[in-house]
């Protein structure tokens, strides 16, 4: 290479005018003025113009050949643009470069979609071409985004005494929650590794260790359906502390976090952050990751119908459910038509049996779609504790519990995306604590671990886990940003009859428990300290930070969902001697014998 760069594409300024340059990149646009060729030459940095005039005729001939995406050299003088040139939509908008040499490294064939933000184009083709697509300047600047982020993760443990470990990717199975990716093993025949879904165990035993405080950033593994927020691989910061409690680990987390947005976006968020029980986020949002940027409340009118001639509601509250609602402001107007088509779209998306409502408005003055099996007073009382007034909607769910406060949840991220209730703007951090420790499976007749079977109960509910485990808390702990569930943790077990009793309640039992998770029990024998942490979603929280809603745009090379590459062409088959040498076998489905 002739061309050695001096300048990137996102550097010169007025300031430049006069001096001699070297660029190197791409060429996004090229035009031919009259005889004049201007080129837009594009690197990770920025753009620049590039101006090929006839003074020069060879070079300008030479120009002539150039087309997008041809990688090129040029050397130049820098001078500034005349006032009714100056382009503001570009950084060096005030500048050009004249080209008085140019080097074509190398050509380029037409791409199957244009390098530019805002483009049309299906996302399959894009992940084909991932190539290309990271070209993008929005790609470009998300995974620089994250770049800088990871550098801030690990100056911020580095300060607070932590030590960063590597643990292995080669692990043993130990099923819990999403299926585990399997890697037969050449030399043992028959046997398997797993991908770790976390480092869980791991850093536990880096407690038992005596490291204290350890961490890192690290990828993990799970064989799930996929959706925009999740992928088979995902990278998390993992964090463990020892001799620590709750309030510890969540105020390391929240230095963290206000350091991440002070690097990365330039805001200084407050800390702490509010904090909300696990019930009464459920009961106020109807989630357990609640949206907290706009209100829309859950009101519960079990009470005020609980004897109502209206069955629907009598029934509902007398078999265990409930009757809830919500007020949206400034929509009591909404139309029939409006109202038919957001039911379908509710027991579409949530399974709700209907959507009851109360208009209030000028024209109807207060209206109820079942007005006619309701008293008067009922429907005052209903939007009186709704603190419903004159142009406001109330819409009502029925069902069981805890189903119809999950479905009112749903119905509450509508009306807020619909209506333009959200506050694009704001980052709203929230902790939700006091989980149940285990939850009911009816299907396998058994209790599963909420969180995983190493969190600790909280001390006073210790008492329940025999006789009624489904009342226990614990000592668990999730980080909510902007509805999504950032991160999550728990103060561990740490004491083995306690973690035997947790295993009981489990249904696991102690030859189990001695093949799953064998080599952390015997090291529990040792001497282990109290000890909690966390584990932070790094494409996620990266993913908010920039403005998506797909991990895949913050992700260099993510998998389709179908957790397939269809730039690389994995997962794909491999040939005979391979399975052989791992002693696998194929059934006859699979193959085309």
């Amino acid at each position: 290479m002739s061309l050695t760069r001096t300048h990137t594409c996102g550097a010169l300024t007025e300031s430049d005018a006069g001096e001699k340059v070297t660029l190197n990149g791409w060429v996004a646009v090229r035009r031919d003025l009259g005889g004049v060729i201007f080129i837009d030459l594009r690197d990770r940095y920025g753009v620049t113009q590039i101006v090929f005039d006839q003074e020069n005729e060879t070079l300008h001939k030479k120009a002539e050949q150039l087309r997008t995406e041809y990688v090129i050299g040029v050397k130049g003088i820098v001078r500034k643009r005349g006032e009714e040139n100056i382009n503001p939509e570009m950084k060096t908008g005030t500048i050009e470069v004249v080209a008085h040499e140019l080097e074509i490294y190398s050509e380029a064939e037409t791409t199957p979609f244009e390098i530019k933000d805002g483009i049309e184009t299906n996302e399959d083709t894009r992940l084909k071409y991932r190539y290309l697509d990271l070209r993008r300047p929005k790609i470009q600047q998300n995974l620089m985004m994250r770049s800088d982020f990871n550098q801030s993760v690990r100056a911020y443990f580095y300060d607070h005494d932590f030590t960063e470990v590597e643990t292995p990717f080669l692990m043993k199975s130990t099923p819990e929650g999403a299926r585990d990716y399997l890697v037969p093993s050449r030399v043992n025949a028959g046997k398997f590794f797993a991908l770790p879904q976390s480092p869980q165990t791991y850093k536990q035993l880096l407690m038992v260790s005596g490291f204290d405080r350890y961490f890192q950033i690290v990828k993990c593994f799970r064989d799930e359906d996929l959706r925009a927020d999740r992928q088979p691989e995902f990278t998390q910061i993992d964090v463990e502390m020892s001799f620590v409690n709750e309030d510890d680990v969540l105020d390391m987390t929240e230095g963290l976090m206000k350091k991440i947005m002070h690097d990365v976006k330039g805001i200084d968020i407050d800390i702490p952050f509010a904090r909300m029980t696990y019930d009464e986020a459920l009961q106020t949002y109807g989630t357990d990751k609640p949206d907290t940027r706009f209100g829309l409340p859950i009101v519960n009118f079990s009470e005020i119908v609980e004897e109502s001639e209206f069955k629907i509601f009598s029934r509902t509250v007398a078999d265990g459910g409930a009757v809830l609602g919500i007020k949206v402001p400034g929509q009591g107007d909404m139309g029939r038509g409006a109202i038919d088509r957001l039911t379908e779209r509710v027991q579409r998306e949530t399974g709700a049996a209907g959507l009851i409502y109360i208009k209030l408005n000028e024209q109807d003055g207060i209206k109820c779609s079942v007005e006619k099996f309701l008293k008067e007073e009922t429907v005052t009382a209903m939007v009186e504790k709704a603190e419903a007034e004159q142009g406001d909607l109330v819409l009502i769910l029925a069902g069981p519990d805890p189903q119809v406060y999950k479905q009112m949840g749903t119905l509450r991220l509508m009306m807020g995306e619909e209506h333009d209730l959200i506050d694009q703007s704001t980052y709203n951090f929230l902790w939700v604590t006091d989980f149940p420790l285990v939850e009911w499976d009816s299907d396998e007749h058994r209790y599963h671990a909420l969180h995983h079977p190493f969190t600790a109960p909280k001390p006073e509910d210790v008492e329940k886990m025999d006789d009624d485990p489904a009342e226990v808390r614990s000592r668990a702990y999730d980080l909510v940003l902007n509805g999504y569930e950032i991160g999550g943790g728990s103060i561990r077990i740490n004491q083995r009859e306690q973690q035997k009793q947790m295993f009981d309640l489990l249904g696991i039992d102690s030859e189990e428990a001695q093949e799953r998770f064998g080599f952390l029990l015997d090291a529990f024998k040792y001497g282990v300290p109290p000890h909690g942490g966390i584990a932070l979603g790094v494409d996620r929280i990266v993913m908010i930070l920039a403005g998506g809603t797909s991990l895949r745009d913050v992700i260099a090379f993510p998998k389709n969902k179908n957790a397939q590459s269809t730039m690389d062409g994995s997962p794909a088959e491999v040939d005979k001697e391979q399975l052989d040498e791992l002693h696998i076998r194929l059934k006859n489905t699979l193959t085309n014998n």
